[in-house]
């Protein structure tokens, strides 16, 4: 299925035919949608004039929020790989700022700004994992053997290099996507429409452009926990009640940002006085020392697993007992591990790594498989969107040819592209279109001078993928040879559309699955005989994830901006300043961090970094350990069963119960400590929800809090390890 390149030389806005004549049959249905799509492109035009879509103040403050981010992903991702955008608190606290300087302030915060503060923070914040440094990098450093050309260090100009080169390509090709997966198959993108939702209620809003009547929860509110199924619509009579009940207070959103963020700090600055609390060993100091089962009570890792939802932090927990509670002993019981625990080379830390690598690539090759092949399978190829699309090709011509009425402006040539008419303007009967097809029908988009132009996709397309292909050959020279970075990319541009869509629907966007793809996919072209070829794997595994991360992001921020009315040109080059920006800043705390503490150690285990290492010396045939084989293909078979049985009953309620891969590994090779604190934030995240039946966004500004504190305190715990303040 190819994308359109979205731009102004295709039609946005569609004609929608008048009402029956006859009141007897009128479709009230169909009214509905009519009277829906005319009042979205209103609210498209309205705030897409309001001229405060692309401010330096908003750029600023956006860079600001997304420091503290960026200083947090570090130190989370290095710990346990995790990392958040962030979006919601960063309008959160783009907001707050700017309301406190309301009365200083020339021209008033409008929510377009806000999108704008929040795609910028965020594509900043993102920039440790996209750039590969809490990952591919520190197995570049530390994890590489002198056989494999390791350890390799780059010099920080270089880092800076090889970050700049890997953080512009993604944010390119994901505009063409964009008139795809949001304008005509409308996906959900839940985490980009929470968003939208937070910031129309911090301003004050009642209506978004895809659905003019407000929404009743945030994402995951749903019993199933299906991010997919979280927004129901409500009718206009309680929009005014329900947002009243949504907004409550900004300040009390903020108080409660500010309270959890300062005690999550002091809690992390008592921790570098007192290591002890990092590892409690609340089950016994037999199990703590033998088999690693502590506690680490970090509220930020309790307000991950807030985020995550109780779902997914129960299969990391059922990961971890099975990791660690049975994997873990068998192997070093039977001698199949027999180094100490904590070992990665030799002890079962390291060996049941291998069984997590093999149930994230079987659920990896099943769940990306499926998105790559679904609208292929259902409807033979004849059909573009999504599988529950009905239009063909041929249909879509005709749905496009529009007839404006007379005394009104219609489609008119300039220079050979065809213009669209303002979103205010009605437009005439469209031939031959029944009501379903009316149903069919794409969004209204934004207005053309809102729109990325095709040059500048096509412009920036080639510069940014010549540019990732010149500084990955400045960077490692002759070591990565030119097919294989130029191969790398465009696997990266085909795999970045499957994790567009995969994010699109279900929230998640699987970037270790799609770089564990890449990775196996050079193992085919590459020979082992190289003696670069674990190298060569790592560095494609880099480019791919970089690259459907930052399609993805910028995806997820599309689809809020969308929902609101704001122009995604705008969108587009603050995703591109904040990329830039986030990738210097991410190389300067990366070589900060890594100067200051021993890397892995125990305040940095990196455990993506051991994923990554072992993928490639797995898939470039360098063997396991013993009887690792045969435990990663049994439970690789059992997660293909799984997966499949997920896709099928994606809708069902019983869903959340059957044990996702992605989760399950993460539960495996992360050790216990960190799992644990998660699990708990996934229960106060059921206990609020479900069992209290709560509005979700208290604990999620809550959870913002908590994370930020920690990352932002950490820097602090930074400076007094480097000055050898002693511990108590």
């Amino acid at each position: 299925m190819a994308p359109d390149r979205g731009s102004s030389s295709s039609p946005d806005y569609h004609s929608i035919s008048p009402p029956p004549s006859n009141p007897q049959h009128v479709d009230t249905d169909n009214m509905s949608e009519r009277r829906r799509r005319s009042e979205a492109r209103r609210f498209i035009a309205s705030h897409a004039s309001e001229g405060q879509n692309f401010t330096v103040r908003g750029i600023l403050v956006g860079l600001g929020v997304g420091l503290v981010i960026c200083f947090s992903n570090m130190y989370f991702g290095l710990q346990t790989g995790w990392v958040s955008s962030m979006s919601m608190p960063s309008s959160l606290i783009g907001f707050a700022f700017f309301k406190t300087l309301s009365k200083h302030l020339d021209l008033p915060f409008t929510p377009v700004e806000n999108v704008l503060v929040q795609t910028v923070a965020g594509s900043m914040g993102t920039m440790p994992l996209g750039c590969g440094f809490v990952g591919v990098m520190p197995a570049l450093n530390y994890m590489l053997k002198p056989e494999e050309q390791g350890p390799l260090f780059l010099s920080l100009w270089k880092l800076i290099l090889w970050a700049l080169g890997l953080c512009f390509f993604g944010v390119v090709f994901a505009v063409p996507l964009r008139k795809q997966v949001i304008i005509r198959e409308k996906l959900k993108f839940p985490s980009g429409t929470a968003t939208a939702l937070m910031i129309g209620v911090l301003h004050g809003k009642e209506t978004m452009a895809d659905d003019p009547i407000s929404r009743t929860t945030s994402r995951n509110q749903s019993t199933d926990e299906e991010p997919a199924q979280a927004y129901t619509a409500i009718e206009p009579a309680d929009v005014e009640e329900v947002n009243k009940k949504l907004t409550s207070n900004w300040k009390a959103n903020v108080k409660l940002l500010t309270v959890s963020f300062a005690i999550s700090g002091l809690y992390t600055l008592a921790t570098y006085f007192f290591p002890i609390l990092r590892n409690l060993p609340v089950f016994g100091w037999t199990l703590a020392e033998s088999w690693l089962w502590t506690l680490n009570p970090s509220l930020a890792y309790v307000g991950q697993g807030i985020i995550m939802g109780p779902a997914t932090t129960t299969h990391m927990l059922i990961g971890a007992i099975v990791g660690w509670g049975i994997l873990s002993p068998l192997a070093k019981n039977r001698g199949w591990a027999p180094g100490p625990v904590d070992d990665w080379e030799k002890g079962s830390k390291g060996w049941i790594v291998w069984i997590s690598l093999a149930i994230m690539l079987a659920d990896s090759v099943i769940s990306l498989g499926y998105i790559a092949l679904a609208p292929i399978v259902s409807h033979g190829g004849e059909y573009i969107g999504d599988a529950h699309r009905k239009i063909k090709r041929d249909d879509w011509k005709g749905l496009l040819q529009f007839k404006p009425r007379q005394n009104r402006t219609g489609y008119t040539q300039i220079g050979g592209r065809e213009e669209v008419l303002t979103p205010l303007e009605e437009t005439g009967p469209t031939s031959g279109a029944s009501d379903e097809e009316i149903k069919d029908l794409p969004e209204p988009d934004a207005p053309s001078e809102h729109l990325v132009n095709n040059s500048t996709v096509w412009i920036g397309m080639i510069l940014s993928i010549v540019f990732c292909v010149g500084t990955i050959r400045i960077v490692f020279g002759a070591l990565v040879p030119l097919y294989a970075t130029i191969t790398a990319v465009f696997m990266a541009l085909i795999l970045s559309i499957m994790g567009v869509r995969a994010l699109g629907e279900t929230d998640l966007n699987p970037v270790s699955g799609i770089s564990k793809l890449a990775q196996l996919f050079f193992a085919l072209i590459i020979p082992q005989s190289n003696k670069n070829s674990v190298l060569i794997n790592l560095i494609a595994g880099a480019v791919s994830e970089a690259g459907a991360l930052q399609a993805g992001d910028l995806m997820q921020d599309l689809k809020t901006g969308h929902l609101l009315g704001a122009a995604p040109n705008a969108q587009f080059w603050g995703q591109i300043i904040g990329s830039a920006v986030g990738a210097v800043v991410s190389a300067l705390i990366y070589r900060l961090y890594t100067s200051v503490y021993g890397v892995p150690g125990d305040l940095f285990q990196v455990p993506t970094g051991y994923v990554w290492i072992f993928t490639a010396r797995l898939v470039t045939g360098q063997g396991l350990p013993h009887m690792a084989w045969q435990w990663a293909l049994g439970s690789a078979i059992i997660f293909i069963i799984t997966t499949c049985i997920r896709i099928v009953g994606n809708e069902k309620k019983w869903h959340p119960y059957i044990p996702g891969g992605i989760a399950v590994a993460v539960g495996m090779y992360n050790v216990p400590s960190f799992t644990l604190a998660r699990a708990i934030g996934g229960f106060v995240n059921w206990y609020w929800k479900s069992y209290r039946r709560r509005e979700e966004t208290p604990i999620v500004v809550l959870a913002s809090g908590l994370i930020l504190g920690e990352g932002v305190v950490s820097i602090v715990n930074l400076l007094l390890a480097s000055a050898s303040v002693p511990h108590l």
